[in-house]
């Protein structure tokens, strides 16, 4: 009776189709009848279905759609035997057939690794329902630990099926083949991106086994890099038991010449105007191999000079890691500098993910012109630290430059010693309260969201935020903002703050693929935690601005207006930042 049930375990039953003569606009709807026994009609009082359909083709569909849903519930004998249309009903003669039962599902020759990823247990599969949906999802996980093991033409398939009272008995098998190993990367598409590069930044070593979901993985890896675009998905061909992964890219503009100028009221004569700067240089994926290289140099008010630096070299030794430098470097007017090297060492994984650790040494000194009573109430101090550090950022933005939707977020902490120095203008009694050498930490945090509301709007949201932890924080071991890339609406560097968090919610329109108007808020809080005051404030920034192509480059211009403690909400102290970006 049974000697065709193994087949019917693989198979769903289809309806052919039922023709039916064109009724009038005014004919009722098509009724649909099921012959059932009595039995199974106390079976189907279960399932819901309807009854009245415009036509016989849609009563058709439900009559299919039923059949599937009693298949699911492992009543998979059920079968429309037969159908017919007689006036305003389609008759149809269902029968339903016994619920099957796993007897026993035995492990054939599954080995340990593919018994703990799939998840099989022998006894999840004794006197319970068979649902054919359960069985593939079992299926998919086998076939997906093989296909992450060097194995992608596995196949998986019940041994010795036998059907005894409507409960089933079998074997679970898997055949690996044969195991494939990956043989090299290939580039294509004119970008000049070293295909050594590419096999060890996406860690595809000749001889490893392949791995489908490392190469799924890889795709997402490439959005990462800024000067790289991705044309197609990539190609794997396989011969001869080895697989090489070709990769369709095209290089972007990325290198980078811009300066920015921007105007302020001078704080010293209110009539004129005090015009800042900043000039940037990147040069990325030199030679085709990922180096990077660049500079920065700022000047964000009267007497204020910032100078950035960084070089970082991948593959380091061929292997995956990315070795580090940096160099920052601040003269705040003629109160103080301060000097930090860092050198880190970066590796990427295949979830998205930048994993960094870092040594950092800054020195800040205070300038000779600096106020003695700054040095007096200990706003300024000289001091050397030492910081060790980690930092992860977690990235699935579509595009590097213009993103339009997914998300990005970055976590860092920092210990160290910090070591104060004697300053020679003061004498040795005021160091006598404070302790010479303390711990201190800092913790960094960043998440960005691009949600895309419509085909060419996107809605952005951000919070960044940073504290020192501290019990001695002075003026120049502060975090510095204000201007356009923390708070707009403020000049560059305006508010010292110990920690800060800052939101943002930002509109963009879209009006070609790399330019678009922006419309901005900006809401903040900081605290400065001086050792002879504290002061808190809730600044806010709004405003608006634009970027489009040019034939020079990228243009921009952005307007802003701020609100804080120190300045009220007013257009006479807008600020209007303009520049051009240009990429080779």
């Amino acid at each position: 009776m049974y000697k065709i049930a193994a087949v019917v375990l693989y198979l769903l039953l289809w309806l052919p189709g039922v023709q039916a003569q064109s009724q009038p606009a005014a004919q009722p709807d098509l009724i649909l009848q099921l012959q059932l026994s009595p039995g199974e009609k106390n079976i189907l009082s279960s399932y819901t279905y309807k009854t009245t359909h415009p036509d016989s083709a849609t009563a058709a569909t439900e009559v299919r759609n039923l059949l599937y849903k009693l298949h699911q519930d492992a009543y998979l004998l059920a079968s429309a035997d037969s159908l017919y249309l007689r006036n305003d009903t389609l008759h149809v003669k269902l029968h339903v057939g016994e619920r099957l039962e796993w007897a026993e599902l035995r492990n054939g020759n599954l080995s340990e690794g593919i018994l703990i990823e799939s998840g099989f247990r022998e006894k999840f599969y004794r006197n319970v329902p068979f649902k054919p949906a359960e069985y593939a999802r079992l299926q998919q996980r086998i076939l997906d630990y093989a296909e992450r093991n060097g194995y992608p033409f596995a196949s998986v398939w019940l041994d010795s099926v036998t059907i005894d009272n409507g409960k089933i008995s079998a074997a679970l098998m898997v055949e690996k083949a044969f195991v494939v190993t990956y043989d090299s990367v290939q580039v294509m598409g004119g970008s000049k991106t070293k295909p050594k590069f590419l096999m060890r930044y996406l860690q595809l070593y000749p001889g490893q086994p392949y791995n489908q979901e490392q190469i799924e993985a890889t795709q997402r890896m490439l959005t990462a890099l800024p000067y790289i675009r991705v044309t197609r998905p990539p190609q794997v061909r396989f011969a001869r038991n080895k697989a090489r992964v070709v990769y369709y890219l095209e290089d972007r503009q990325a290198n980078q010449i811009d300066g920015i100028v921007g105007f302020l009221p001078d704080p010293d004569r209110k009539d004129k105007l005090l015009v800042t700067g900043e000039a940037r240089l990147n040069l990325r994926n030199l030679g085709g191999t990922g180096k990077t290289i660049g500079l920065q140099w700022r000047r964000v008010n009267k007497g204020s000079v910032i100078l950035n630096g960084e070089y970082l070299h991948p593959n380091l030794f061929g292997t995956p890691f990315e070795l580090g430098t940096r160099f920052n470097l601040l003269k705040q007017d003629s109160s103080f500098i301060t000097i930090e090297p860092r050198l880190q060492l970066g590796y990427y994984t295949l979830k998205y993910g930048k994993f960094t650790v870092y040594g950092e040494w800054r020195n800040a000194r205070i300038l000779s012109a600096a106020s003695t009573q700054s040095l007096l109430n200990f706003d300024l101090a000289d001091a050397r630290t030492t910081t060790y550090g980690f930092n992860y950022l977690w990235n699935n933005l579509d595009d590097f430059y213009f993103p339009r939707r997914g998300r990005l977020a970055e976590l860092e902490f920092a210990a160290g010693t910090k070591n104060l120095l004697r300053n020679p203008d003061l004498e040795k009694s005021f160091y006598d309260t404070l302790d010479m050498r303390t711990t201190q930490l800092s913790i960094g945090l960043r998440a960005e969201n691009f949600l895309r509301i419509s085909k060419n709007s996107v809605l952005l949201t951000r919070l960044q935020g940073r504290a020192l932890l501290n019990d001695q924080v002075f003026l120049n071991d502060m975090y510095r903002l204000g201007g356009l890339t923390s708070i707009r609406g403020f000049d560059d560097y305006f508010f010292y703050a110990s920690s800060y968090g800052i939101g943002t919610l930002e509109y963009r329109l879209f009006t070609a693929a790399d330019s678009y108007v922006l419309l901005f808020y900006d809401q903040a809080y900081y605290r400065s935690d001086l050792e002879r005051s504290e002061v808190s404030g809730w600044p806010l920034g709004l405003g608006g601005g634009i970027s489009f192509s040019t034939g020079a480059g990228i243009f921009q211009l952005v307007y802003s207006v701020g609100r804080s403690e120190q300045q009220p909400l007013s257009l006479k102290y807008s600020k209007i930042h303009f520049g051009i970006t240009s990429k080779f």
